[in-house]
């Protein structure tokens, strides 16, 4: 409670090392609590708010079960549940055990019933899964970059290939990018597919590009 107050007045931090993101900092500012790295708004900032761009032009309600690639501080399940009101099953993935640690300690997720947090590779994960989903949220990013691996057209496959029908793929692409970046790889992918219907968000916020793919 006193770094919430003292928050008002000064910035209150606390660092802490990660297996795969490097230092975190959590930090309590104007009275909320904020994760960053050392370039990029993780959870509760900005991040958030572009997620809920994404996540506002999808019928949630109609979505039972959702697949999260890349947990953060969770402040996207925050928003499913608090904001859109979501109750089904929420399958999670999160290669950083510290990360999960964080969002669990410092961001009270373990108050919230349906969830499912499976502590690996994304797509270790995903090359296994044999369940469908009807919305696969993709957050997946160090510092500011998301890996290559999840860029190529096989993982877009892949992912094609868990989306129920009429199901939603979100693609959280990156950061101020241009047309040649890899990014667009994923971009192309599914705008090729006739069974997808693609709409891509640029400078969300004045920065992220996002991918909302709806299977027909």
């Amino acid at each position: 409670m006193m770094k919430k107050l003292l928050s008002f007045i000064w910035p209150q931090t606390t660092k802490i090392d990660t297996d795969f993101n490097g230092v975190l900092e959590v930090t309590w500012i104007n009275g909320r609590k904020v994760l960053d790295s050392k370039n990029a708004n993780y959870s509760y900032g900005t991040l958030q708010r572009i997620l809920e761009t994404g996540l506002s032009k999808i019928d949630i309600k109609n979505s039972h079960s959702i697949l999260l690639l890349g947990l953060g501080g969770g402040s996207i399940v925050h928003s499913l549940k608090n904001k859109f009101d979501y109750n089904g099953t929420l399958d999670v993935l999160e290669i950083d055990e510290k990360v999960i640690s964080i969002a669990k300690n410092e961001f009270n997720l373990s108050h919230f019933d349906n969830i499912n947090i499976f502590n690996c590779d994304a797509l270790d994960f995903v090359n296994t899964c044999t369940s469908n989903y009807d919305l696969i949220i993709v957050d997946l990013f160090i510092d500011q970059e998301v890996p290559t691996p999840f860029l190529t057209e096989t993982f877009s496959n892949t992912l094609s290939k868990m989306i129920n029908p009429k199901g939603t793929v979100l693609y959280n692409l990156g950061i101020n990018l241009d047309k040649q970046d890899k990014p667009y790889h994923v971009i192309n992918y599914f705008k090729k597919q006739t069974h997808f219907t693609c709409t891509v968000l640029e400078q969300v916020t004045g920065t992220n590009t996002l991918l909302i793919a709806q299977k027909k």
